[in-house]
């Protein structure tokens, strides 16, 4: 799959990202969402958190910050395919939205996703010390940012990281682990394909990685999703098949 395929798919690529700004804003992204049905438009996302101030945020700079945020992070278009399908899976499980929404950040984020190796390293129960983050993010290039910045971009990570479920406790962040539905093993599945995954190796992909439970969960959880209809997964030993036909993808198979 190509630079520019994967960017049509709502991929982003760069060195910055929204999170030199802003955490993921799971709240804000929660009550948006619940106003607005699944096939709005960017423009009346626009008009929602700008014009109707749906968010209640103190000012129209705040306002119009919080909107180029938001697309920035998720896309908010029908018209972008990764954030189309995120929409269609957010209705289906109040209990996966946080990890969903991380799903789509990282691959929209490469600030945010440069962060995984530092959370995924960390065994359960184990601190993240502030500076760990602001040291990986400056390792390849030591004066790319301030040390001010660094610590800006390193809290709005961690941040991130705690509303997903990664992190919790408010000064001493701590490792845990997040609640992983089916829903998240599909958009995992989703975004390995859009790379040109397919069989095993979209179980051994970067995406299904970030799930921390082992394969065999992935397994049943992809099951799951077979029989609520979003899939169509079958698994014999090493032999594995997963096709996106109940979904419609735009992308072929």
């Amino acid at each position: 799959m190509n630079h520019e395929q994967l960017v049509q798919y709502g991929f982003k690529f760069g060195k910055n990202g929204p999170h030199a700004a802003r955490c993921m804003m799971i709240e804000e992204l929660k009550i948006l969402l619940q106003a607005r049905p699944e096939n709005t438009l960017q423009e009346e996302y626009r008009v929602s958190i700008v014009d109707d101030n749906i968010l209640h945020k103190p000012s129209s700079s705040a306002r119009k910050l919080t909107y180029r945020h938001m697309v920035g992070l998720y896309g908010m278009s029908p018209h972008i395919p990764l954030f189309k399908f995120f929409r269609q899976l957010w209705e289906l499980s109040e209990e996966a939205q946080p990890l969903l929404a991380l799903q789509l950040a990282i691959a929209r984020d490469p600030l945010l996703r440069e962060s995984v190796g530092v959370i995924t390293a960390l065994k359960p129960g184990q601190i993240l010390p502030r500076s760990v983050m602001e040291e990986h993010l400056a390792k390849d290039d030591p004066d790319r940012f301030s040390q001010a910045s660094l610590q800006s971009f390193a809290r709005n990570i961690s941040g991130t990281w705690t509303q997903s479920g990664y992190l919790s406790g408010k000064v001493k962040k701590q490792r845990t682990d997040p609640k992983v539905t089916y829903v998240n093993v599909v958009f995992a599945l989703l975004l390995g394909h859009f790379q040109g995954l397919s069989g095993k190796r979209l179980f051994d992909s970067f995406w299904m990685k970030l799930l921390p439970v082992d394969e065999t969960t992935l397994y049943e959880l992809a099951y799951r999703a077979t029989l609520r209809g979003l899939i169509n997964f079958k698994q014999a030993s090493e032999v594995v098949e997963v096709s996106f036909a109940p979904l419609n993808l735009l992308v072929k198979e």
